[in-house]
């Protein structure tokens, strides 16, 4: 991996993400794992796009790219990441270190493991301030419990004493958003925040991070596999399956108007109240082994439109209308 970021100047009118032909491979002495496989996103200035499907479909590892997180003795990666015009494939570890915290930012799915459980919670969210702003103890401190204060935890200035497992869940991810906004970064990945908490606790998170993104003026990266979720939370979706993007476009036009197949079936399989007494229409089959990926669509096994072109080649992308495409070799048979 090349040594030297290049870094250009960010113009206004410009994506803050442009991620392009993005290939993950995770390489073992038996085996290669395919986690991603040519995805191409952006992600506007002040927007927020939510990445969907199903666990083991690339979502997390794409958002772990953004960041370099992932190891590196045993990953591949091929193709262009830029966030906030630097390249983020080509970053030496010194400016990596700079570009995590500052220019972004990550939500953990479980933060009672992103935090260290023998120190506090104030020390950790004031420590983070100090290394990236180069302030004192005592103004981290009071960073501290301007955020606590922000993302709305009760009797902020007592919880700032409080050690990780002395936290609720609810309360843990909003230190967790607290933890990720406390250098004021522009780009914040969520790797599917509510996925352990109830659900009035789930809209009040999903609530709080919509109210910060428009108040920060943040881009958000949303991770969820819920649709419900990413129907309250998103301006674009981008639905994966096999490592791939299958079909994006803005929210409304996903939930009123899906046309891959697998989208409608994540549609079809979720519950509301007008479907009450009548059996879900669950997606057929498992998802891919990443290992061993299809020569074709990686759906087609577990797709009621199948045809042997679908078995034998992978669809490209056809737009459908404005920035709504879907890559499906048999999009005539979905329209609505």
């Amino acid at each position: 991996m090349n040594q030297t970021a290049e870094i250009v100047a960010p113009q206004q009118d410009q994506p803050l993400v442009q991620v392009s032909g993005l290939e993950v491979r995770f390489k073992s002495p038996d085996r290669t794992v395919h986690a991603v496989n040519g995805v191409d996103l952006t992600l506007k200035r002040g927007e927020i796009l939510t990445i969907l499907g199903e666990s083991g479909s690339g979502k997390s590892v794409t958002l772990r790219t953004l960041m370099r997180l992932l190891p590196e003795r045993r990953t591949q990666l091929k193709g262009q990441v830029s966030v906030d015009g630097r390249d983020v494939l080509a970053m030496p570890q010194r400016e990596l270190r700079r570009f995590r915290g500052r220019t972004a930012a990550m939500i953990f799915q479980e933060p009672m493991l992103a935090f260290d459980p023998v120190f506090t919670i104030g020390q950790q969210i004031a420590e983070t301030v100090c290394r990236h702003e180069g302030v004192s103890h005592k103004e981290g401190l009071a960073r501290a419990l301007e955020l606590f204060e922000l993302v709305r935890i009760p009797s902020a200035r007592r919880r700032l004493a409080n050690y990780p497992h002395e936290l609720s869940g609810g309360m843990s991810q909003r230190a967790m958003i607290a933890l990720a906004l406390s250098c004021r970064p522009r780009l914040l990945l969520a790797d599917e925040p509510t996925t352990a908490l109830d659900a009035t606790v789930q809209i009040q998170i999903l609530l709080l991070l919509r109210e910060l993104q428009r108040e920060l003026d943040m881009s958000v990266i949303f991770v969820t596999h819920d649709m419900g979720v990413a129907n309250e939370i998103s301006d674009r979706i981008a639905v994966m399956y096999g490592g791939r993007i299958v079909e994006t476009g803005k929210v409304g036009e996903i939930i009123a108007q899906p046309r891959h197949p697998y989208t409608l079936g994540l549609m079809n399989s979720r519950a509301s109240g007008e479907l009450k007494g009548q059996r879900l229409e669950a997606i057929p089959g498992s998802p891919p082994d990443l290992a061993t990926l299809p020569s074709g669509c990686a759906f087609a096994p577990r797709c009621p439109y199948a045809i042997d072109t679908c078995h034998d080649s992978v669809p490209i992308a056809h737009t459908i209308e404005g920035q709504h495409w879907a890559a499906c070799h048999r999009l005539e048979q979905t329209q609505p």
